[in-house]
């Protein structure tokens, strides 16, 4: 099946021509009719799939007729970086039409959103915080919706949005198009998605099957040995660019200063950074100044990078949910990907949830002897001076309980 198979306008199928798009993909093929025919939508899909080619090349043909300078389409993303990319995506396939986007979110000048609001947008994405703050100042205009997408939804949940996005539905108009995307169907999204779609589609593709086309291995491992199996992974095997998962913000912080002072280009994505520094790390990791990111589930959420060879798990995820959303930024748009997991004694009762997604018994990779490289553990920060390979690295906040708090 080709795109041409749905009739967009010429200027759309231009960008869609010009961004090498041949065939769309399943969730594509089996969203875009529906949306395209002014149906609600409940898109179940994994990271990697083409979910925003299937809302974003639809919405474009929706507006494309009527009404300009006016909020009509309304995307709500959990994160900053997924706002951006997605507003960044419009631009490239709006580029030859008179549809405009812009973004809203936290973290930076409020005064240069409203600025960009004033002069007029047909589409809007925005992460929910800032949008009810800009809403409550009556400072943008949400009665002209006539399209509602909700990316990223059970992510929506894990931040605890739930209910800033209930108040932004109230001041919406209550006859529109609403679409929701989701990884997962916790039964709190189950809940809005009732609540809010009226007779959806339904599309759901392997949503928490990780994707075939990535390998999976897995390393038993103490937890204080987890650093020094990490950097011999990184010399050992020919990796390329690497997503590292931790479970805390500290530690993805401590990691990635350990694999500095050890001659990688490495840097972190985490919670604790302001907005231009987790916007430099991202395009300093896209643009391949650094080649490895170590990051937390919620700031790599939504991360749209290209040509990830590998995924690695420092930490066992805390669901098989979770696994299929950090696995699946490498495998993407065909490619081969591999992800490497480390697992302690604790991580028992995960490692069955995992055995069932894959739907196969886990095998685990044979290692050497793990001595004689960096350790990292939970000692003084006076011990970060020491960064020779074969000596001990203590940082704190990295060997810690992995249990702790999640970012």
């Amino acid at each position: 099946m080709s795109f041409t198979a749905f009739q967009f306008h010429p200027q759309i199928q231009t960008a869609i021509d010009n961004s090498g798009y041949t065939s769309p993909t399943p969730i594509q093929m089996q969203s875009i009719p529906p949306v395209l025919a002014g149906r609600d939508l409940l898109g179940l899909a994994q990271t990697g799939t083409g979910k925003t080619a299937a809302f974003v090349l639809p919405i474009l043909q929706r507006l494309y007729n009527g009404p300009k300078g006016k909020v009509r389409a309304l995307i709500i993303a959990p994160t900053r970086e997924l706002a951006e990319q997605t507003h960044t995506y419009i631009g490239k396939m709006a580029v030859h039409t008179h549809l405009r986007s812009i973004v809203i979110y936290g973290g930076v000048s409020k005064q240069v959103q409203i600025n960009n609001i004033r002069k007029g947008a047909e589409i809007v994405v925005a992460c929910p915080g800032r949008l009810l703050d800009l809403t409550n100042d009556k400072a943008i205009n949400l009665s002209t919706v006539e399209m509602l997408i909700l990316d990223e939804a059970d992510h929506m949940f894990d931040h605890g949005f739930l209910p800033d996005i209930r108040r932004i539905l109230s001041k919406l108009p209550r006859k529109r198009q609403t679409l929701v995307f989701s990884a997962t169907m916790p039964k709190e999204i189950r809940s809005l998605a009732e609540d809010i779609l009226t007779d959806p589609a339904t599309v759901q593709i392997n949503h928490t099957k990780p994707t075939a086309s990535i390998s999976h291995s897995f390393y038993q491992v103490e937890q204080k040995n987890k650093a020094t199996l990490l950097k011999k992974i990184l010399q050992e095997k020919e990796i390329t660019t690497a997503i590292v998962f931790t479970r805390t913000k500290h530690k993805a912080k401590n990691l990635a200063l350990l694999l500095q002072k050890t001659g990688c280009k490495a840097t972190s994505l985490q919670g604790n950074l302001s907005q231009q520094k987790r916007q430099l790390a991202l395009e300093g990791f896209k643009s391949g100044t650094y080649n490895i990111l170590v990051a937390t589930d919620i700031a790599a959420r939504g991360i749209d990078v290209s040509g990830i060879s590998h995924v690695i798990n420092f930490d066992m995820p805390a669901t098989a949910e979770t696994y299929t959303h950090r696995t699946g930024r490498t495998g993407r748009a065909s490619c081969t990907g591999a992800a490497f997991t480390f697992t302690t004694a604790d991580d028992y009762k995960m490692t069955k949830a995992l055995e069932q997604s894959l739907g196969k018994k886990l095998v685990y990779k044979k290692q050497s002897s793990l001595q004689g490289s960096p350790q990292i553990s939970g000692k003084s920060k006076e011990q970060h001076q020491s960064s020779r390979i074969g000596k001990k690295i203590d940082l704190p906040g990295v060997n810690e309980n992995p249990r702790g708090i999640r970012q």
